[in-house]
């Protein structure tokens, strides 16, 4: 194989001359760049991008912070990360951190050590101080799930407002007495989620019943069956549940039709993230739609803007309540 000292000679030029064509650096004459080019194709020249990159004090991968890769809400926001890193010749290395702090250290150490240029997280449990230390000398990006007053930049959507429109929807149609199924208010999702449903329900008129709300540890099939397992238990039952996560909507949506229930004659439900499984319910799932792949690709954007220098502000992105069978029959 050809090296770099070999493409210099065939094009009569300095093996720096090269090297800026190679880097794309515009200090070459066009005439003097199609010389450079025809030897590299001519011999056959592969550059070693590991050296180029060790020169450039540069890795081209870009962590990203997922919690579990099993909740399919990431699936779509990873292939827009990957898309938008790709387009720029970057790739991506996908952590699961099972909101494990040692496992965080662990890639935290790889931006650190210069194994990877930037992180893009979207662990809504991630060490945010270390993260926001992190953050002074290197490039991230919060994604979805942020912390307020963090000084990271974030791409996300308006919780509350999202929240809002479902629970309007609810109300809207006719229900009043309509449950929330909630994850861990410790995350800033859950409680901007909660304040979108209180705000619908004083609106209207309606009490805010704290035996209407549950809490999950986990946004799983498993605990969507077990919070509904307990709202349908109670004494004056919910006509109407909405859940901040399709996958808890899912979960609950089983247990409904276990207990020989109708949705939505019986019991009306409402998700949130529209992932493909919302579609594929029976009932259909109402549910708000978050812009997963848009979020992603800018994200992605967002970072390699930061990891070359640039400002970067954070973006909000427009939601949709999208209408179907298990609010309307």
């Amino acid at each position: 194989m050809a090296n770099i000292h070999q493409v210099a000679k065939y094009a009569g030029v300095s093996v720096a001359t090269v090297s800026r064509v190679l880097n794309d650096q515009g200090t070459v004459t066009a005439k003097t760049r199609i010389k450079v080019e025809d030897a590299i194709k001519e011999l056959n020249y592969e550059p070693s991008m590991l050296g180029r990159n060790l020169r450039n004090s540069e890795s081209r991968i870009l962590l990203i912070l997922i919690p579990t890769i099993s909740n399919p809400f990431y699936s779509e926001i990873i292939k827009g990360i990957e898309t938008a890193a790709l387009k720029h010749n970057y790739n991506i290395l996908l952590c699961e951190t099972d909101s494990n702090p040692e496992r965080e250290n662990i890639y935290f150490d790889l931006v650190r050590k210069k194994m990877a240029d930037g992180i893009i997280s979207m662990d809504p449990a991630v060490n945010m101080e270390t993260l926001m230390k992190l953050a002074e000398h290197h490039s991230i990006i919060q994604c979805s799930e942020y912390a307020l007053d963090s000084g990271i930049p974030y791409v996300t959507i308006d919780n509350e407002d999202a929240a809002y429109r479902a629970v309007k929807h609810l109300i809207r149609i006719g229900h009043e007495k309509i449950a929330l199924i909630n994850s861990d208010e410790k995350f800033l999702y859950a409680r901007q989620r909660k304040l979108g449903y209180q705000k619908a329900l004083r609106e209207n008129g309606i009490e805010v019943q704290d035996n209407y709300m549950f809490h999950t540890q986990e946004l799983g099939f498993d605990q969507g069956r077990q919070a509904m397992r307990k709202i349908l238990d109670l004494d004056d039952r919910p006509t109407a549940v909405f859940t901040v996560s399709d996958l808890l909507a899912i979960g609950a949506l089983k247990e409904i039709h276990q207990h020989g229930l109708l949705v939505p004659n019986d019991i009306a439900i409402v998700g949130f993230d529209k992932i493909d499984f919302s579609n594929m319910t029976h009932p259909t799932l109402t549910t708000i739609a978050q812009p997963m792949y848009q979020m992603g690709t800018i994200a992605a954007n967002m970072l390699i803007d930061k990891i070359k220098g640039n400002e970067v502000d954070s973006i909000v992105l427009d939601h949709e309540l999208i209408i179907r069978e298990s609010t309307s029959g």
